[in-house]
């Protein structure tokens, strides 16, 4: 009996938990001011959560998904990205939306009910968040189909949570990629909860980078509260897809810190000592210990570094607390580009009916 394939998975890390170096870090990323861009966006990233999680307990956005403790893996795509690549993002993606040209008041705009949120100012190319599970990578696979076909050298990057690999828009996504060699970046943040659900009730597989071998594509694990490592792997990935055209997937390890939104209440299924064990690992504090330690990082820098970020959210609050209301009907407008008469019937049944209530 011959053996057909290696079926080991890989994993890749540069700095562990205490924010030390396991590994020299490449030439292209010893840049002081790289550093502290990256460290920039995990700490805006983590005020802004903070800051929208307030805005809902007032009422004044809807149920929001936080991303506490998993910025790394936004802040690790968003850099690597190149702006002609195009984005597909789930709804824990606020670090890579905003280095992508997303405005924080859109980000506000979308979590507070009003879809024109997702009509980004700055940002034409890429996909609006996606809440419906794993629909986004069927999406995906049609951009990177596109862009094989106009011969563009760019990726679709798409991205997911762990317990999007349990159906079948995932394997289905992954097959055609595979099969039709389309150049399609999946990045899975593995935060161990698909809600309620851990990681070990949701798959037999060893890990969930295994399911890609399965259908021809490469497969790396990293570790997703190292915004170094990730920052390479997803270098590498995206230099691999654009001379191979084929696609590539990337599970992240990390943990969702916080409830799975702002209606769930994760006390009721974890245990809180888990929930602090995790704590310990996390990107944000890992980072600056390691520019502390590296680069001579000082407090005075980053109490400076913390305020401009509150000062660059309270005027996004600003703003989205000026945004004019969406008009009601307004949700009728944007499906055809000619309403039905049946619709049409609809909306103007809607328009009176508000009407009476006022």
């Amino acid at each position: 009996m011959s053996n057909l394939s290696d079926f080991d998975i890989k994993r890749f890390r540069y700095l562990d938990a205490d924010g030390m170096l396991l590994q020299p870090l490449p030439k292209s990323l010893n840049n002081r001011a790289l550093l502290v861009n990256l460290y920039h966006t995990l700490l805006i990233t983590r005020l802004f959560d903070e800051a929208s999680i307030n805005l809902q307990r007032t009422g004044e956005i809807g149920t929001y998904a936080s991303s506490r403790g998993q910025e790394a893996i936004g802040t690790a795509i968003g850099t690597a990205m190149l702006p002609e690549d195009v984005f597909i993002p789930y709804y824990r993606d606020i670090a890579a939306q905003i280095q992508r040209g997303v405005l924080l008041e859109e980000i506000l705009q979308y979590w507070g009910g009003d879809e024109r949120g997702s009509h980004f100012k700055h940002q034409a190319n890429d996909f609006p968040l996606c809440v419906p599970i794993a629909t986004q990578f069927c999406h995906a696979i049609g951009i990177a189909f596109a862009l094989k076909y106009k011969n563009k050298p760019n990726v679709a990057v798409v991205t997911c949570g762990d317990g999007a690999s349990s159906k079948g828009d995932f394997y289905e996504s992954l097959n055609i990629a595979g099969a039709m060699s389309l150049p399609t970046l999946f990045i899975v943040n593995n935060n161990q909860w698909a809600i309620s659900v851990p990681l070990s009730r949701q798959t037999a597989s060893k890990t969930i980078a295994h399911k890609a071998l399965s259908v021809g594509i490469d497969a790396l694990q990293v570790d997703g509260n190292d915004v170094i490592g990730m920052l390479i792997s997803i270098n590498k990935a995206l230099e691999q897809i654009r001379l191979t055209n084929k696609p590539y997937l990337i599970e992240a390890i990390t943990y969702r810190l916080g409830d799975h939104t702002t209606a769930d209440d994760a006390s009721r299924y974890r245990d809180q000592q888990e929930v602090d064990n995790a704590a310990m690992k996390e990107p944000l504090i890992r980072f600056k210990r390691f520019l502390c330690k590296e680069y001579s990082w000082t407090e005075a820098e980053d109490q400076q570094l913390y305020t401009h970020a509150q000062q660059q959210i309270e005027a996004a609050v600003k703003s989205y607390k000026k945004i004019p209301d969406q008009q009601p009907n307004a949700f009728f407008n944007f499906m055809y580009l000619q309403l039905p008469t049946e619709l049409a019937e609809q909306r103007q049944s809607f328009i009176d009916g508000l009407k009476h209530h006022e």
